[in-house]
């Protein structure tokens, strides 16, 4: 089965967070919970750029459901950091896509790397069904089909 991998002109997304006194844990850096809370702002940033809104798919019973989360930490982020967060689309598959995430502070150091897997669901059924129309078409303008895996 075919699938999708994207050319060097593929839509990237920045995020900037500023880390808060909250966001640390007990060791004086930005606990591990708090990246993933930092990558879910960003995610729905990039989706909202596109014009995908969870209450419209809703609207249709659709849900976009996180299925396989990687997450690397390279570097800490302390107190104060501002952090950007870049949000890129790295894979379409039939049912499923992947997103790519990196965080760098405000150095430019690389902070964390995060590989996410979505499936679109329908909630009615509770099934997984093919990508939404959305989605494909902004891979389709964005990739270059590739029959490698």
């Amino acid at each position: 089965m075919p699938f999708y991998i994207l050319g060097d002109d593929r839509l990237e997304n920045i995020f900037i967070v500023q880390v808060k006194e909250e966001d640390i844990d007990f060791i004086g850096h930005v606990n591990y919970k708090q990246y993933i809370i930092f990558s879910e702002q960003a995610i729905m940033d990039w989706f909202a750029s596109i014009g995908l809104y969870q209450k419209d798919l809703e609207k249709q019973r659709i849900g976009l459901v996180l299925l396989d989360l990687h997450v690397s930490y390279l570097n800490e982020a302390k107190l104060g950091d501002k952090l950007k967060i870049v949000t890129s689309p790295a894979r379409l598959g039939e049912k499923s896509f992947d997103m790519k995430q990196d965080i760098y502070n405000d150095k430019g150091d690389h902070l964390t790397t995060l590989k996410k897997t979505f499936v679109t669901f329908d909630l009615s059924t509770r099934k997984s069904i093919p990508v939404i129309e959305q989605i494909v078409n902004f891979f389709n303008k964005k990739s270059v089909k590739t029959d490698c895996v």
